[in-house]
């Protein structure tokens, strides 16, 4: 008995000192966000807002769950990419179904804030607007100009809103086809060999996308039609209509 025993706590103590969790950190946190996206996002992108606040609680759990288990140290570059991407898109669920119904985020206001102003995000022990973790996070950390095709703005303007998590398994899978399905989307951008009227995206965020080149140059990466160097560049309208 007493060597039965003594080989069970051998196997146990060994399990102990070898487990190991899963490797990727959101196959576990942004497990509940999968389910809220594959719910209530289709595949083209368009948003049911009013079945996000039918499931609220889920997405306040999911929020919770994001403040609770922060990036470290320990995590790779695209677990913590995937966790602050993840972090954006889900607040800007939660502002519009806040404030919902809305014709437009451009309509939620605070004072003299716009939506992606106002600071209601805890996170990292303080409080951020979606900006601040657009602009002050993600791009200033990260060096990912694909990320503008990941974040969503609620507006059919946008890059569509992915109807999964972005986990770091699948994570440059996952950007690479946002960004080709986005340039290559007729209704946001119209490329030829001698034009390209393309998204104000493509403008608003051009250092990060000529880093490496011209805007041309990065678009012709993912483009199944290739734009000559000397194509005229001009740039279609934005719309800020909620993308439901």
């Amino acid at each position: 008995m007493k060597y039965i025993l003594s080989l069970f706590a051998i196997s146990a103590f060994v399990f102990t000192t070898n487990f190991k969790p899963s490797p990727d950190v959101g196959a576990n946190i942004h497990n509940s966000w999968d389910i809220l996206l594959k719910k209530h996002v289709s595949s083209s992108g368009n948003v049911n807002y009013n079945g996000f606040k039918s499931d609220i609680k889920a997405l306040n759990a999911y929020i919770l769950l994001l403040k609770e288990n922060q990036p470290s140290n320990s995590w790779s570059k695209n677990e913590k990419l995937a966790y602050w991407i993840n972090a954006y898109n889900a607040n800007t669920i939660s502002l519009m179904v806040r404030n919902w119904p809305v014709t437009s985020i451009k309509k939620i206001t605070k004072g003299a804030k716009g939506p992606w102003d106002i600071a209601f995000i805890n996170l990292e022990g303080k409080t951020y607007s979606l900006n601040n973790i657009e602009n002050d996070i993600i791009r200033k950390r990260f060096n990912e100009p694909r990320i503008h095709f990941a974040v969503n703005c609620a507006s059919k303007g946008c890059p569509s809103l992915r109807n999964e998590a972005f986990i770091a398994s699948k994570l440059m899978t996952q950007l690479q086809e946002q960004t080709v399905k986005f340039i290559n989307d007729p209704s946001k951008n119209i490329i030829s060999t001698n034009s390209a009227k393309i998204s104000k995206l493509f403008d608003w965020y051009k250092i990060d996308f000529t880093k490496n080149g011209s805007v041309i140059d990065f678009i012709n990466k993912y483009s199944k039609t290739k734009a000559s160097s000397s194509a005229v560049i001009s740039y279609t309208d934005y719309s800020w209509e909620v993308n439901k």
